[in-house]
């Protein structure tokens, strides 16, 4: 796990978190702050609860909502931990106006994030009790201007972020086959402009594509939508051919849940990839409350 081998704010760098958590308080308060005309300036803290079972994820973007507003956080959970409602997670302490202008951003990254984090931590636990060692990733289905949050949550739970965007791996999916012509083709296009730094991937609906796959230089094969037992005939064909070494990852995707997943523990697969741990969490609730 990530989170074992450091802190994994390390990995936000201050500005593009500055700038992001700067754009969400400029959404929720474009002009007049009516509330904190109510409130005024006067210095107070406020209980962050944990009101449902979950893992704390979000800290950094939590603790830089508050920073922003002049406000100081102590936590009381460090992140990645485990906790049973209802449970004292953290104190926010500050000008009680900024507090509460703050309240709503800071609560709804930190459910999503937590939320996200939980989910990923049990499907991984599901597939360690199935005695699968190997990778269980999220997918790029994310929500539009929330990845950096729901790919941190990912990693968070324990689990792989997959690729973070178009330009950081070439993933070739049946729509760039059919553009293209061929399979040998689209994986030659791709290597030809990402070169040796860029992983080509390639969709495959069946163990012929696979094989031309790697035979035309992926480095990946994406094994979508097969049956648990088709899944396990195809990877183990796939690892005799061409080694087990490393040479070719597989990967296998399309439909997993809690509900199947098991089914899918083969060790002749590298990554199970699933857009459940993210798409499909639901949210850790917290509330702030100010002390009276």
């Amino acid at each position: 796990m990530a989170l074992s081998q450091g802190s994994l704010s390390h990995l936000l760098p201050p500005t593009t978190l500055q700038r992001v958590i700067s754009e969400w308080l400029a959404e929720d308060c474009p002009s007049f702050d009516y509330g904190g005309f109510v409130v005024g300036e006067s210095e107070g803290e406020a209980r962050l609860l944990g009101k449902s079972p979950g893992l704390l994820a979000g800290v950094p973007f939590f603790n830089e909502v508050f920073r922003q507003l002049g406000c100081s956080v102590e936590w009381h959970v460090h992140e990645g931990d485990a906790f049973e409602p209802i449970k004292h997670v953290a104190t926010v302490r500050g000008p009680v106006r900024k507090i509460l202008l703050g309240e709503r951003v800071a609560l709804n990254t930190l459910a999503r994030c937590s939320g996200i984090a939980t989910t990923s931590n049990k499907l991984l636990t599901l597939l360690r009790a199935a005695g699968y060692q190997n990778t269980l990733a999220g997918t790029r289905k994310t929500t539009p201007g929330f990845r950096l949050v729901e790919k941190y949550g990912m990693l968070v739970g324990g689990c792989d972020p997959h690729r973070h965007d178009l330009s950081s791996m070439t993933m070739l999916k049946d729509n760039h086959i059919w553009a293209c012509g061929s399979i040998p083709r689209a994986v030659a296009a791709a290597k030809s402009t990402g070169g040796f730094a860029v992983k080509v991937e390639v969709e495959c609906q069946s163990l012929s594509e696979a094989h031309e796959a790697v035979e035309a230089g992926a480095d990946v094969v994406m094994l979508d939508n097969f049956t648990s037992a088709g899944v396990a005939e195809a990877a183990a064909a796939l690892k005799q051919r061409w080694g087990a070494d490393g040479r070719v990852l597989v990967e296998v995707s399309g439909g997993l849940t809690e509900a199947n997943v098991e089914a899918y523990a083969s060790p002749d697969i590298d990554i199970i990839s699933s857009s459940s741990i993210h798409q499909s969490a639901p949210h850790v609730d917290y509330s702030l409350k100010i002390n009276h």
